[in-house]
């Protein structure tokens, strides 16, 4: 994409995105296929997790995420959806890798 050009979705968007459909994903997949460091992957899911979008868990030496598609969007315009309509939306069905993870199926 060219520098000055816009998109529809912020990087945490995109990061949150990228989790729900690879909830087994490592930074570095993350950073090529998003666009970003693996330090502003990082970042942006450290704050992701800490407002409670987002679960990771240690598995060995990587870590799986679990989303929390309930959760209302942030912004004043959007609360009344929750971040699940914004993965549907995009071809994620965020109940059914919920559900996948907590059962141990993965995706």
């Amino acid at each position: 994409m060219e520098k000055g050009q816009w998109t529809f979705l912020s990087n945490h968007g995109r990061v949150f995105v990228y989790i729900a459909k690879n909830p087994k994903t490592t930074t570095e997949a993350m950073s090529r296929h998003v666009g970003l460091t693996q330090r502003g992957v990082q970042k942006i899911i450290a704050e992701l997790e800490a407002a409670g979008y987002v679960a990771r868990r240690k598995e060995g030496r990587c870590n799986s995420y679990t989303v929390h598609p309930q959760l209302p969007m942030r912004h004043p315009l959007e609360r009344d959806h929750a971040v699940g309509d914004l993965l549907r939306a995009l071809g994620c069905e965020p109940h059914k890798n919920e559900q996948a993870q907590t059962d141990g199926r993965g995706l």
